[in-house]
């Protein structure tokens, strides 16, 4: 049509012959899309007339999709303006993960001590045979002995390579796997676009410059376009902008809609103008260089992590899952743009996964890492201590015992002892550092992840996984997860009349009939449409929004065609439409009739509606007056009958506005939504799903409170509850409408109030009629709150765009796969594929699975650790060599390590599971019974291996082993000593399956395929390694019986494991815990500053269990006096406020030293005025402050507080104050 006009301009592009077909270039669009609100559609005036004239140079029109040939134009426009996928980062190559796992201190400190090794093997001293070196060095040059003196050194660098392989395999395999998964979320991406004249959906990949799409509430928008008919549309252009004000946009002001930001209300058609790397997010990707690796890129942003890291290190312990949402925020533009990559786009958001990950530790790895790091230390304390004193004792042995001057000659020879000791050094640290933690936590998130796939948990972030284990509360949807989300009219209040069910077409007034179809027709949601079933005899399908399925459903069953009605006024001939958004509950659309008057027909909550109604039609089909007190009348009558049948209630109604008025002023809403008339009011039902009483019970059991949290009204959702199993008959909990909730915790001034949420929640099962905003506030209140010992972690599920926000905030979102939007989902940590709620569930059991299986690993892996590290320590002090070789350490920190870590961290999760509360997240990893099992077994196997060690020549009847000189052959006796040290960690492996003191070791072992191949593999393995290792593992081939002994000693273990079980834990008090998470007291000062203002730091989980009770309402004064004190004494340092579990606080600790500080941001004590209100009001404190250094001088004086204990009473909680200063505390004491 435009193309002759205009060939000269496109020419002047890079590919002249494909832009000839369009009547625009790439480079002009691009300019276009640069440009914002007036600026835009002035350029759009200027260069195009208006929007049709782009689209017609796009060669494409508003109603149908391209007019030419469709596939070839498709084609061209692909290559004229590129494909709508940004190019990911490329992948990190095995080589590269091989190189990142040689950074290994450990394992580059045994590298060298190998190749010095190797290096001095080889070494031959001119005249060394005939001089004395020492007895020590005795019998080394035997001729075979001497040529194999490399084989240790050459071993020592394969078992490093293996490792090394090990660890570099696993980790791209977890990248491989996490690709997939994120490709798999990636092609599960579509868009509805309108092509031929039908709105189907299109993969995001596949939308083309000149496609017309069609955009509607929540729809994350997958390319650049301009808007070309829209009804009441606005726009979130945070992602790119910055500006959290929704931007409006229309035809007449601002088309120019933008990738990756969100479509917050309305719907509407735009036309495609720019995809892929074009896109302004796909601008700002290339520039972060998301498309080529830019080295330099890295190094800057590993600067900026620093720089993060230590802004934030304060903050990773406890806030994981806000600094995720930090992290994300921080991503800014470059998140959002996810969803544009196609299948392999996965790559770049991995990248931005990883840096994720980077930032923010999960609960769990922060207690692996510091756990690590400690027995770490330990293992080095331990291996230099062991070279230190090997080294001491050869040198007062051979200089000073035997005299012998150091000669020039024996120097390799005693250099070779050195390097010896120092490589039985490296292996205790070798052995002691539990290298495999962290890649047992990644091979069971991992392994989780893949397998909680098949439960429909998409998980988007690794550690979510974890923290739903947990979860102590969930706050659910109704609609769609805990129901079916298939919404049928079941009773209609019509024409005067309740018909319990739908009533035949013929009893309703013709009048009446027309309003209504026509009102369903228009006034719903284009997109929403009824389609015939996949199946024969299966139910319809209803696409689009639920509710008004079910009133197009309503229009079906009363024989009548709502599509005809469509077909006779499209969407484009809608004067109006205001669509339904979460403050009006409501959506209109306007007519506009032939004679210049209107007609506005309004859906929506019919408590709602029906108070703007001033009419309503009667049995003739008549409207008649509908007075205040004839509402009251209708809302007794029939709605809150319906509501307690659990049926959502809409009402249905019009309204006139004559051509005589002239136009009304349609942006002044409160005026144009009133004066209506009812046409009916419908009862939905949405039915319980069947497995979802049997999923809340299983919640109930495991310790979590789950609450409802809807828009519907309260009635309907009391009857769900209490089908679901909420609410219990007989049970004291509260159902609260959002309006009542938002007037419980908000002060005079309108402010929300931790202490007043903490009054409500923890009765609160059901929040009805509640807005986004109340579901955002209840979450936060519920994590904020101090009121309980353990910090509550709660999980939320949302679909709704307006969700986001809680979804954030919740320690763990659920987002649903088929009904969320994509806003929902960007947001969320898991989604359920299936919108079911018994998914949840099965999230939780993998959650504690993950927790008990790094348990399990542990409790196996230090048992290793212990026994090796004495072993290798007390038998090289005492044998001046290690029992066990550098080669077989190695072997064995590969099964304890690589091989244990895949067979205990793939456990399936089990039904028992669920039958424990939350762990909290201050559990230590390391309970008293599995320390009573660590050190049980350890005992036995010292005492075996000992035994072995220093009488096992006399047992077995065989050569002495010990005091081998430098190259001696291996011993049948050390052999002995290291295949009954392995086959008592085989048995300990099948221990080490329950961790809770379980009797039955063996219980579901077939289950798990991993564990039986990798304990039978390794048992193969070691078979081979003994009888055909030789020189390298210092093995000799054992005899039949001597392998038997040597299985029975290890099948000891199992018997011995069933003594420990018997002993009681609670007997054993001297046993510590292990692994807990950072405690407040390891903070340093200045972060702990950072962190008041902060609220991360959750001093209830903290110091609760150490709180003191408050006894004495006096002491209440005192607290002021001392208050007042400290408002000038504010110098003290940060801690002075917390209590050592020692020193426990008397009155008379109070009367001597009153010098201490008490934290602001510890919730206040009430004083006596305010207590007086409710007179018996317990008052409950986190931590008590502690006297200084000096001690109190009547030491016994402290008994008085155990005396009288005032306990808490949930219900009534204590009183947090606002942080602030000193000063601050001294105005709210006084």
């Amino acid at each position: 049509m435009a193309n002759n006009s205009y060939s000269g301009v496109k020419n002047s592009v890079a590919e002249p012959n494909h832009d000839g077909e369009f009547g625009c270039s790439l480079k002009e669009l691009r300019s276009l899309m640069e440009l914002r609100g007036a600026e835009g559609l002035h350029k759009i005036q200027e260069t195009y007339g208006d929007v049709n004239g782009l689209c017609n140079r796009l060669k494409t029109s508003p109603g149908l999709k391209f007019s030419g040939t469709v596939p070839d134009l498709r084609r061209a426009a692909f290559v004229a303006f590129g494909q709508n996928f940004i190019p990911p980062k490329k992948p990190k190559t095995f080589l590269q993960l091989v190189w990142e796992a040689l950074q290994d201190v450990t394992l580059i400190i045994l590298e060298v001590a190998a190749i010095v090794s190797l290096g001095l093997s080889f070494y031959k001293p001119p005249d060394s045979e005939n001089r004395n070196c020492g007895n020590a060095a005795g019998g080394v040059e035997d001729e075979g002995e001497a040529e194999a003196g490399w084989i240790e050194g050459a071993a020592i660098l394969l078992s490093v390579v293996c490792v090394v392989l090990v660890t570099a395999f696993n980790d791209w395999s977890k990248e491989k796997q996490f690709r997939g998964l994120q490709s798999r979320i990636e092609q599960e991406q579509k868009f509805m676009m309108v092509r031929g004249g039908q709105v189907i959906p299109i993969p995001v990949a596949e939308i083309v410059v000149g496609d017309i799409a069609q955009i509607k509430y929540g729809d994350l928008l997958p390319a650049d376009g301009i808007l070309i008919q829209g009804n009441d549309l606005k726009i979130d252009e945070s992602s790119l902008t910055g500006e959290s004000d929704h931007v409006k946009k229309s035809m007449e002001k601002d088309a120019v809609l933008l990738s990756g930001t969100h479509v917050m209300e309305g719907s509407g058609k735009m036309v495609v103008t720019a995809v892929g790397v074009n896109s302004q997010t796909g601008i700002i990707f290339t520039l972060l260089g998301a498309g080529e690796d830019d080295e330099d890129e890295e190094e800057k942003e590993k600067k900026k992590e620093k720089e993060r890291k230590k802004e934030k290190k304060n903050k990773k312990q406890d806030g994981s899952v806000e600094n995720r949402k930090k992290a994300k925020a921080q991503d800014g533009a470059a998140m959002e743009m996810q969803p544009l990559n196609s299948d392999e786009g996965a790559e770049g958001e991995e990248k931005r996964k990883a840096n994720l990950s980077k930032k923010e530790k999960s609960v769990l790895q922060g207690k692996l890492t510091k756990l690590a790091v400690q027995i770490g230390k330990a293992g080095l304390v331990m291996s230099a201590i062991t070279v230190i004193i090997l080294v001491v004792l050869f040198v007062v042995d051979t200089f000073w015992i035997q005299g012998i001057p150091w000669e020039k000659e024996c120097t390799p020879i005693y250099i070779q002892f050195f390097v010896k000791f120092f490589i039985i050094g490296v292996t205790v640290l070798v052995v002691a550092v539990p290298e495999g933690l962290p890649l047992a936590v990644t091979i069971s998130l991992a392994y989780s992840v893949k397998k909680m796939m098949k439960d429909n948990n998409l998980v988007r972030h690794l550690d979510a996984c974890e923290t739903m284990g947990n979860a102590t509360a969930i706050c659910s949807d109704k609609t769609g997860t805990l129901t079916m989300n298939r919404m049928t009219v079941v009773q209609v209040f019509i024409a005067d009349k309740h018909y319990k069910k739908v009533p035949e077409p013929d009893v309703i007034p013709a009048s009446t009939m027309d309003l209504l179809i026509l009102g369903i027709s228009v006034n719903c949601a284009y997109t929403t449409k009824i389609m015939s079933p996949e199946k024969e005899g299966g139910l319809n399908r209803q696409v689009g929004n639920k509710t008004e399925c079910a009133l197009l459903g309503f229009a079906l069953d009363l024989k009548k065609d709502y599509q005809a009605i469509r077909n006779e006024i499209p969407e484009e001939k809608l004067y109006k439409v205001y669509t339904f958004n979460s403050i009006r509950k409501s959506m209109s659309t306007v007519l506009k009739n032939a004679d210049g008057s209107y007609r506005m027909f309004s859906k929506g909550a019919s408590e709602i509606l029906l108070r703007k109604c001033y009419k309503i039609l009667t049995a003739t089909g008549e409207a008649k007056l509908f007075r205040p007190r004839d509402r009251d009348d209708m809302v007794k009558r029939v709605i809150e009958p319906m509501a307690s049948e659990g049926l959502r209630t809409i009402c249905l109604a019009y309204r006139d506005f004559p051509a005589s008025e002239g136009e009304p002023d349609w942006d002044n809403e409160s005026d144009i939504l009133t004066r209506l008339t009812c046409v009916c009011v419908v009862g939905i039902e949405d039915p319980v799903r069947p497995e979802v009483p049997d999923a809340i019970r299983k919640c109930q059991r495991a310790g979590i409170t789950v609450r409802m949290v809807t828009g519907d009204n309260l009635n309907t959702a009391r009857a769900i509850s209490t089908k679901c199993g909420i609410l219990q008959p007989g049970d004291d909990f509260l159902c609260l409408e959002g309006k009542e909730f938002n007037r419980r915790i908000r002060n005079e001034k309108g402010e929300i109030e931790q202490e007043r949420i903490d009054k409500i929640w923890p009765k609160l099962r059901v929040l009805a009629r509640s807005s986004p905003t109340d579901k955002h506030t209840l979450v936060k209140g519920i994590i904020d709150s101090t009121v309980v010992e353990r910090r509550q972690v709660v999980a939320v599920t949302g679909d709704g765009t307006n969700d986001g926000p809680a979804l954030k905030k919740a320690d763990v979102g659920f987002a649903m796969g088929i009904a969320g939007t994509d806003v929902a989902k960007e947001a969320s940590d898991i989604i359920l594929t299936d919108d079911n709620f018994s998914s949840i569930v099965k999230a939780v059991m993998w959650g504690r699975n993950v927790y008990d299986s790094i348990s399990k690993f542990l409790q196996f892996q230090l048992t290793v650790n212990v026994v090796a590290v004495i072993v290798a320590f007390t038998g090289a002090c005492i044998t001046q060599d290690s029992p066990l070789k550098a080669v077989q350490m190695l072997w064995v920190n590969l099964i304890m390590d690589t091989f244990a870590s895949l067979a205990l961290a793939t456990e399936p999760p089990t039904e028992s599971l669920l039958l424990r509360k939350p762990y909290g997240r201050n559990k230590p990893l390391i309970s008293r019974t599995m320390m009573k099992n660590i050190l049980g077994h350890a005992v036995y196997q010292l005492t075996i291996i000992f035994t072995l060690l220093f009488a096992g020549e006399k047992m077995f009847d065989i050569d002495n082993g010990r005091y081998a000189p430098l190259h001696a052959p291996p011993s049948e006796h050390y052999t002995i000593v290291f295949n009954t040290f392995v086959m008592m960690q085989l048995f300990n492996e099948i221990n080490a399956r329950k961790i809770h003191g379980e009797r039955n070791v063996f219980e579901g072992i077939f289950n798990n395929m991993i564990f039986c191949t990798i304990v039978f593999g390794t048992f193969v393995i070691q078979i081979v390694i003994v009888q055909f290792g030789g020189k390298p593992f210092s093995c000799v081939g054992l005899s039949i019986e001597q392998w038997l002994w040597c299985i029975l000693l290890g099948f000891g273990c199992l018997l011995w494991g069933q003594i420990i079980s018997s002993i009681p834990t609670s007997r054993l008090k001297f046993l510590k815990t292990a692994g807990h998470g950072t405690q407040k007291e390891e903070i340093p000062d200045e972060e702990l500053e950072e962190l008041e203002d902060l609220d991360e730091i959750d001093h209830a989980e903290r110091e609760l269990r150490r709180g003191q009770i408050l006894w004495f309402r006096g002491l209440n004064r005192i607290q002021t006096q001392i208050r007042v004190v400290n408002a000038f004494r504010s110098s003290l340092s940060p801690y002075e406020g917390l209590e050592k579990p020692e020193s426990r606080t008397s009155i008379h600790n109070f009367m001597t030293h009153p010098e201490f500080r008490i934290e602001d941001s510890e919730p206040h004590i009430p004083l006596i005025d305010d207590t007086d209100a409710e007179d018996d009001a317990p008052t409950k404190r986190n931590a008590t402050p502690t006297p200084p250094p000096p001690p109190s001088p009547n030491q016994n004086n402290n008994a008085v507080d155990s005396g009288i204990h005032l306990f808490l009473d949930p219900s009534k909680p204590a009183t947090p104050s606002a942080p602030g200063s000193p000063m601050h505390s001294l105005e709210t004491s006084l």
